[in-house]
């Protein structure tokens, strides 16, 4: 027994002292020098895991700090040369503007000894070159030897030593410093990609203000319930809610939402998120390692550190490769030796070109690059994945299946019949039971049915409830007052008991039934919207070839109300389903190809599980859903699952690009060199500039921009605004919004690049050249008209009217300059052109004439006179108005 709890201690001991900690590695060149970092640190006492992501440079290591220190490790790491440094908490990887000084020297002394020519003995200059720049590739291959690894630093030091020795001096400086470079030439090329995925690892400030107090403390040291203050202008420290105070919060970084959310009294908000106006107080809910943006950068992270299974097959082929060129390029050089061939010297040169050229550093790049630039790129769009192999699973996915309720619908109940079937259960006490039991829920039904009875003054009392159960895809139970209560849809009626199918006795399906032990007690009916973009998802998927299947564990009332929503769009629709049996039928779509299933409750975790790829709708989802997930989905925008389809298609097309470009450019060195041209430092500058192709290719993907914005089709409240003599649309609240919050045209979205609008931060301008327009009073959203540069084309002016005009028809009726048509009488526009951004003219008022939306028909896109078009909007040409509305 003694024994057993000293085990348990020591066990417990050795957990407590456990630490993770991070190094910046920026001799990390490549998967080669990956493993050597695996077998030097390995061997160490303490040592316990390590996790090596090439692309930024970065070995995580899991050790017990009563055996082995930060410092001790980087020591270990910096014998070896590999230029490492302890990564503090937040910190981003350093971006080094310039070489270091050994390279530049290097480089400096090979540029003197060129002039050799002119000069003789200068030539022994490349020499101090290759004396300065070679110290790195010497102790890393003392390094490599000791732990019994091959890889580059060996290649390029027996290359060089050969050049040495053929008195090739020049050739072999040529080598050290394009090989000396190349390791910062490559972390530039990447250093933007490493940047993008820091900023989403390392956005929760690390600082929080007590309210109370207004002490500053490290958020490590925040606990559960501490109220916080957090200031306009601040980064919320903690999840949390509010608890006092109002503002908007910016949300991109963590949701991708567009446009600011407003928080007030017992809103959530999330760490890293932006408070952009007003003062809040928020209560902590979790500590700093479990907030949403923690669980977020350690699945980045996980991400990063998992190879995929292309990754695996490169790795495992280049252990085998690289002593498959070392003996080919010795036998080149030692059997025409051997055999006293004639030009003993271009063998030597041969060999030396063979195995550079057999640098694998360009085909091991080729995948984790390009896999790391599409999950950084997933990642910042809202949509994280948990390993490189779940991009390539969803680059082939042949179907997506949808829940219902919260994922393709928002989830947000509005209770549209509810009544008791009996006559000795009133109406009150049935909402008081139905409450009550529901408030114990936590399913998007439950808040709904809750909220009615508040609305008819029934106030639940939970803590009357007793032996609450949840029944997965069927309903719930709770005992209260005695009574034996089940709530549900259909199925919930044989669980209590009762035989006869509700549906029989009723005219119509309802969504829920109310039971009281095997009695039927009432009914009620719930309805659900779309989600803004469901539609356009579904119609994506299509285009793409990926059948999109719905189901849920709701009425077959409710599932085809939904498909009726989304216009039939969805192909297949399965209703009334439990848990088990969504996992059935997404087995079966397995057999036709790889399938996804995204979800968001209890209910779809097997199904999660058992499909090819689970994706989980990330903060609104539950904790099981999140963990059964193979992807996370931040926001509630399901277009960006096509998306995310697209890019995994597009970073399979850049693997196999990228593997082609690593392979052709080999050949052709090696064909040269076969040839007889065998330049030994042009092997290298190929290796060199072919890593640095591929980096940059790999590295389009993050140019890729969303299709979808998840603020299109927000409605938003009007902005009110007055008229000036001077034809400015102010905005009554002062707001110091910029031309892009406002909708207006940023030089970035117009064509020429120089659209801009009139008046700066709070304003609109209508351009009008007719004196005579009475407008008096706009009501604003979206609606503008901006100041177009000479050669951008912007539909604010209707073509011609006059048939004398000369210009009319021409191109030049839109271009805008300031002398065409204004001076000229008989050619005047003779109306106001309004353009709107995600929202439709509702109404408006021409003097004592009325319009409405009949009569008032847009444009879509620009004139067909427009030779640069910098507006895809509505155009309204609605003449001279005292007010206009838009909804």
């Amino acid at each position: 027994m003694l024994i057993l709890i000293s085990n348990f201690h020591f066990s417990f001991a050795m957990v407590e002292n456990m630490k993770r900690s991070k190094f910046e590695v920026l001799g990390l060149c490549c998967a080669t020098e990956a493993e050597l970092i695996e077998r030097i640190l390995k061997p160490l006492n303490g040592v316990n895991d390590i996790s090596v992501t090439v692309p930024t440079r970065t070995v995580t290591v899991t050790y017990n700090v009563l055996f082995i220190s930060e410092s001790q490790i980087v020591d270990v790491l910096n014998s070896a040369r590999l230029e490492a440094s302890l990564k503090l908490q937040g910190e981003t990887n350093t971006e080094n503007k310039w070489p270091d000084l050994a390279t530049l020297l290097c480089g400096l002394l090979l540029v003197l000894s060129f002039f050799k020519y002119f000069c003789q003995p200068l030539e022994f200059l490349a020499l101090g070159s290759v004396a300065i720049g070679s110290p790195k590739v010497v102790f890393r291959t003392i390094a490599s030897i000791k732990a019994l690894s091959l890889n580059i630093n060996i290649l390029v030091l027996i290359a060089v030593c050969v050049t040495v020795a053929l008195q090739d001096f020049l050739e072999a400086g040529v080598i050290i410093f394009l090989f000396s470079i190349s390791q910062w030439l490559e972390t530039r090329a990447t250093h933007k990609a490493v940047v993008a995925m820091s900023s989403l690892t390392s956005m929760a400030p690390q600082k929080a203000v007590i309210a109370e107090t207004g002490d500053r403390i490290d958020v490590n040291d925040v606990k559960i319930n501490t109220i916080l203050a957090v200031k306009a202008g601040d980064a919320i420290p903690l999840d949390g809610v509010v608890v006092d105070g109002k503002c908007e919060v910016d949300e991109k970084m963590l949701t991708g939402e567009s446009f600011p959310v407003t928080k007030e009294l017992d809103s959530i908000v999330w760490a890293g998120t932006i408070n952009l106006n007003g003062y809040i107080s928020v209560k902590t809910t979790v500590l700093a390692a479990d907030t949403v943006v923690a669980r977020m950068s350690k699945l980045v992270e996980e991400a990063q550190s998992r190879k995929s299974r292309a990754q695996r097959i490169i790795d495992n082929f280049a252990k085998y490769y690289i002593p498959v060129v070392v003996l080919i390029s010795a036998s080149i050089a030692v059997v025409p030796a051997a055999l006293g061939v004639p030009d003993i010297k271009r063998w030597f040169q041969l060999a030396t070109v063979v195995l550079l050229s057999g640098c694998p550093c360009a085909l091991i790049l080729s995948t984790p690059v390009a896999i790391f630039c599409a999950l950084t790129k997933a990642a910042t769009s809202g949509l994280l994945l948990k390993g490189g192999d779940y991009l390539e699973t969803l680059s082939g996915v042949k179907t997506v299946a949808f829940d219902k309720t919260g994922t393709i619908t928002r989830g947000e109940f509005t209770v549209t019949d509810f009544c008791a079937v009996v006559d000795d259960i009133n109406i009150e006490t049935l909402l008081y039971w139905v409450s009550s039991i529901e408030s114990k829920s936590s399913h998007p039904m439950a808040a709904s049915l809750v909220e009615y009875g508040m609305l008819h003054s029934i106030k639940p009392i939970p803590e009357n409830v007793e032996n609450f159960q949840n029944f997965p895809g069927e309903g719930i139970y709770g005992k209260i007052d005695g009574e034996d209560i089940y709530i549900g849809n259909r199925r919930v009626g044989s669980r209590a008991g009762c035989e006869r199918d509700p549906v029989s006795q009723f005219q119509e399906e309802r969504n829920g039934y109310i039971y009281c032990r095997s009695t039927l007690i009432g009914v009620f009916s719930l309805a659900d919207t779309c989600r803004s973009g469901a539609l356009e998802a579904i119609e994506e998927l299509k285009s793409l070839g990926v059948r999109s299947v719905m189901l849920t564990g709701d009425s077959t009332q409710a599932a085809n109300y939904v498909q009726s929503q989304l216009n039939h769009a969805l192909d297949v629709v399965h209703a009334e389903l439990l848990p088990e049996e969504k996992a059935m039928i997404v087995k079966n779509f397995k057999k036709d190809g790889l399938t996804a299933m995204v979800g968001d409750g209890i209910n779809d975790a097997p199904a999660l599980a058992t499909a090819d790829i689970g994706i989980s709708m990330g903060i609104a989802g539950s904790a099981l859903a999140i963990e059964t997930g193979n992807a996370i989905l931040m926001s509630n925008d399901i277009r960006k699952i096509p998306e995310a389809i697209q890019l995994a298609r597009k970073t399979t097309r850049k693997l196999i690009e990228n593997v082609i470009i690593s392979i052709s450019t080999k050949i052709a060195i090696l064909v040269l060199a076969i040839a007889g041209y065998p330049i030994v430092w042009l092997a290298v500058l190929t290796d060199v500039g072919t890593c640095l192709l591929v980096i940059l290719n790999s590295m389009l993907l993050l140019q890729e921009k969303p299709k979808y914005d998840e603020g299109q089709s927000r409605n938003r409240s009007p902005k009110y605004g007055t008229f000036l003599e001077d034809k400015n649309i102010t905005l009554l609240d002062n707001q110091s919004n910029n031309d892009e919050q406002l909708g207006l045209l940023t030089p970035e979205k117009c064509g020429k690049k120089c659209c801009k609008s009139e008046t700066n931060l709070a304003s609109a301008t209508i351009s009008s050249k007719d004196e005579s327009l009475g407008l008096s009073k706009l009501v604003l959203d979206e609606v503008h008209s901006v100041k177009p540069c000479n050669d951008c084309c912007l539909p604010e002016v209707k073509m011609c009217q006059e048939s004398s005009c000369s210009k009319k028809n021409s191109s030049d009726c839109c271009q805008l300059k300031k002398e065409v048509h204004i001076k000229d009488k008989k050619c005047s526009t003779g109306s106001v052109v309004l353009v709107t951004h995600d929202a439709t003219l509702e109404s408006a008022s021409y003097k004592d004439k009325s319009m409405d939306s009949s009569e008032l028909s847009g444009t879509s896109g620009i004139p067909k006179c427009c030779k640069r078009g910098c507006c895809n909007d509505l155009v309204y040409d609605i003449g001279s108005l005292n007010e206009v509305v838009i909804q």
